[in-house]
C-alpha cells in the first residue's frame, strides 16, 4: 500500500536544491511549515529557498529572517536570480490548487523535476507527482512535525517556533474547532524545547497596526446581518483601502469577528482590491454549512468550515451572487 509520507520523503531525498512555494498571502502556517521544511532539510544537508507569490507579512516575518533563510517575492516581478530549472523539485505546502499559486502554472511549463504537495485542505487538483494530504491536520505544520519525526530530525527551538507558528495560527491560538487533542500534545512537545511563547502570541495578536485597526472598523461599519440572523456579511471596499492606508494583508481574520454574533451561522467577507483584480470572497461556518462545498460552486474551496473563492465583476453584483445562494443554503436548515 502507497505511504505518501515516506513517497515525498524519498523525493526529497534524491534532491541537492529544492523550492519551497506557498499560497499567495500567505499565513502563519504557510510560512511556519515552508520555514519547518527548510530547517529540516537543512538539517540532511539539502538546500532550499522560499518562493513568496505576495509580500512577506510583517508579522511573519521572523520564521524566515531569524533563521537564514533565503526567500524571493516576486509579487511584482520575477527576480533574474531566480532559476527554477536549478531546483531539484518543488516543494508546494499548504494548498494543492493552481488559482493559490497566481503565476506559477506558467513559470513551471517545462520544468521536469519532481512536483510535492504537503496539505491539509480538502480541495485539490491533480498535478502533483507525490501528493500528500491529511485532511484531519490542524494545520500543513502539523503534517510537516509527523515528517521531520519519520526522518529522525530532532527538533531545536527554531524547528520547533516554526511548527508552533503553523499550528497556532491555523487553530486561532487552539480556539478553532480544528484543534485536536494530538494538536495539543505536540504545541506541548514545543513547548519543552524552548518556543516563547509569550512572544509569538504578542507578535500574532499585539502587533497590528493602526492602518489594519482603521480596516477592520469600517468592514464592521459594513456589517448586515441577513436570513434571520443566521448570515453575517461584510465588505471591504477598494476606496476603504485608500482611506486607510491598508493593505489587502490586513484583512486577515476579519472574516471571524461576525462569528461571535450568537445567532450567525455564516460569516461572508467580500474585498474588492486595490489593483482591480477579481472581488475575493471569504467564507466561515460554524459547522452546519459546508462552505468548501459551498465555495466549490464558484471554483473555489478549501475546508467545510473555511473556505474561499475569486469571482470577476463589480463588489454589488458579487455580494447579490453569493449572498443570495448562501441564503438558499441556509434554508434548507431546520429553523
Amino acid at each position: 500500500m502507497s505511504d505518501p509520507q515516506q513517497n515525498l520523503l524519498d523525493a526529497l531525498s534524491r534532491c541537492r536544491r529544492v523550492l519551497i512555494t506557498t499560497h499567495v498571502r500567505p499565513d502563519g502556517d504557510a510560512l511556519g511549515t515552508a520555514a519547518a521544511m527548510a530547517l529540516g532539510l537543512r538539517r540532511r544537508k539539502i538546500d532550499s529557498e522560499v518562493l513568496l507569490l505576495s509580500r512577506l507579512p510583517l508579522k511573519y516575518a521572523f520564521v524566515l529572517k531569524e533563521n537564514g533563510i533565503v526567500y524571493h517575492e516576486v509579487e511584482s516581478a520575477w527576480p533574474d536570480s531566480l532559476a527554477i530549472d536549478s531546483f531539484d523539485a518543488l516543494l508546494v505546502v499548504d494548498t494543492g490548487t493552481w488559482s493559490q499559486l497566481p503565476g506559477l502554472r506558467e513559470r513551471l511549463n517545462g520544468f521536469q523535476k519532481p512536483r510535492l504537495v504537503l496539505d491539509h485542505h480538502l480541495t485539490q487538483e491533480d498535478w502533483a507527482d507525490v501528493l500528500l494530504v491529511q485532511t484531519t491536520a490542524a494545520a500543513a505544520g502539523e503534517i510537516a512535525a509527523e515528517l521531520l519525526n519519520r526522518w529522525k530530525i530532532p527538533l531545536d527551538k527554531p524547528l520547533a517556533t516554526a511548527l508552533f507558528l503553523a499550528i497556532a495560527s491555523d487553530t486561532g491560538w487552539f480556539q478553532f474547532s480544528n484543534t485536536r487533542p494530538a494538536t495539543l500534545r505536540l504545541a506541548a512537545d514545543l513547548m519543552e524545547i524552548g518556543v516563547d511563547t509569550d512572544s509569538m502570541y504578542q507578535h500574532l495578536y499585539q502587533n497590528e497596526r493602526a492602518e489594519r485597526v482603521a480596516l477592520q472598523t469600517l468592514a464592521q461599519e459594513s456589517l448586515e446581518i441577513l436570513a434571520d440572523g443566521r448570515l453575517a456579511v461584510m465588505c471591504v471596499k477598494k476606496s476603504d483601502f485608500a482611506q486607510t492606508g491598508a493593505g489587502l494583508s490586513d484583512t486577515e481574520n476579519l472574516i471571524n469577528i461576525p462569528l461571535q454574533i450568537r445567532t450567525v451561522e455564516v460569516s461572508i467577507l467580500m474585498i474588492e482590491p486595490p489593483d482591480g483584480s477579481p472581488i475575493r470572497v471569504s467564507l466561515r461556518s460554524k459547522g452546519q454549512i459546508d462552505v468548501a462545498r459551498f465555495a466549490e460552486q464558484f471554483g473555489g474551496g478549501g475546508h467545510a468550515r473555511a473556505s474561499g473563492l475569486k469571482i470577476p465583476g463589480s463588489l454589488d453584483e458579487v455580494r447579490e451572487k453569493v449572498t443570495s445562494e448562501m441564503i438558499k443554503t441556509l434554508e434548507t436548515l431546520p429553523a
